[in-house]
């Protein structure tokens, strides 16, 4: 069965036209306090081009699938990568491995949507590209943040997801959370209300286009879990800015 087939097959509803009058491309917005924010754009880019995207990113981009250290132990990492960064940056490094830099030459229709983020976050400035690919259920991203120095102490991320929708969970950090002293008299009701404001999941669908911003790595770590009886490939391209 070809990958669109098995995205299609896993995801019923992903197959909805790109209004013409920009509908689809509606923002949520969720304000996660003390400066913290996530914006989705659930239909960034339509389903067809999406899929000539999905198509081009499967094929072209180089992928590799790294061996990391977490908690002191060396391990194949669970997706496959690339990484694109404009020349002159820092080198990036993440769990002991330092990815090879590709340049925006080397990969030039991702300049294509670069631009087209760009336009739809006029305030940013994006000089790097992180790529995931999922290759199935077994394959997730664990609790984490992006918060590498490189990238600043408030840094936007971008994050434009194509084929398999996979869901995306956010939960505030251990000492972050709303009330930092929880009283023995605290009710049921409050503590259930704020253990609800301290996650958050999105569904990150075919074409979807996910923003944080603010202290959102300062305080939150986010996700995409194991879903082990899904077939399907997602591939996530992440825009940040280093600086």
């Amino acid at each position: 069965m070809s990958l669109r087939k098995l995205v299609t097959k896993a995801n019923p509803n992903c197959n909805e036209s790109e209004d013409e009058d920009g509908k689809a491309k509606r923002e949520t917005r969720v304000a996660l306090g003390n400066g913290s924010e996530v914006v989705l754009i659930p239909r960034f880019i339509s389903f067809d081009r999406a899929w000539n995207w999905f198509d081009y990113l499967n094929t072209h981009v180089p992928w590799t699938r790294p061996t990391i250290r977490v908690f002191g132990r060396s391990c194949l990492q669970p997706r496959d990568t690339c990484y694109v960064a404009s020349p002159g940056l820092p080198q990036l490094v993440y769990s002991g491995y330092q990815p090879h830099a590709y340049s925006w030459d080397h990969l030039p229709p991702l300049k294509e949507l670069l631009e087209a983020v760009h336009k739809a976050l006029p305030a940013s400035s994006f000089n790097s590209l992180l790529l995931n690919r999922y290759k199935g259920g077994n394959d997730y991203v664990a609790w984490h943040s992006d918060d590498e120095k490189v990238y600043g102490s408030t840094p936007e991320i971008a994050s434009l997801s194509f084929g398999c929708e996979r869901e995306f969970y956010l939960k505030k950090k251990p000492g972050k959370t709303s009330q930092e002293r929880k009283s023995d008299q605290e009710t049921t009701s409050k503590r259930l209300k704020r253990n609800h404001d301290d996650q958050h999941s999105f569904m990150l669908k075919h074409g979807s286009l996910l923003v944080m911003r603010g202290y959102t790595q300062r305080d939150w770590m986010h996700s995409v879990p194991k879903r082990t009886k899904l077939e399907a490939t997602r591939i996530n391209l992440t825009f940040r800015h280093v600086l």
